[in-house]
């Protein structure tokens, strides 16, 4: 194998935003923080957690209203 192409390994600690904390091997440095892990997420966690859904599709409507406009008054 070829000397000096592999990163170094770091023993880090990962942090969640909400407040996990775990000890894994990475790259990236010897702290790591994280916005969602599986101790959170709702596909691990089973329970659905609501984030800003409503404006979203709200911002998409106002963005595509003039089209609608366009359209109704077209036919």
């Amino acid at each position: 194998m070829k000397k000096d192409i592999h990163p170094e390994l770091f023993d880090a600690t990962v942090r969640c935003n909400c407040g996990y904390e775990s000890t894994l091997k990475s790259t990236k440095g010897e702290e790591v923080s994280v916005e969602i892990c599986a101790n959170c997420h709702p596909f691990y966690t089973g329970k659905q957690r609501f984030v800003d859904t409503a404006g979203r599709i709200d911002r998409f409507r106002k963005k595509y209203a003039k089209f609608e406009e366009q359209k109704s008054s077209a036919e």
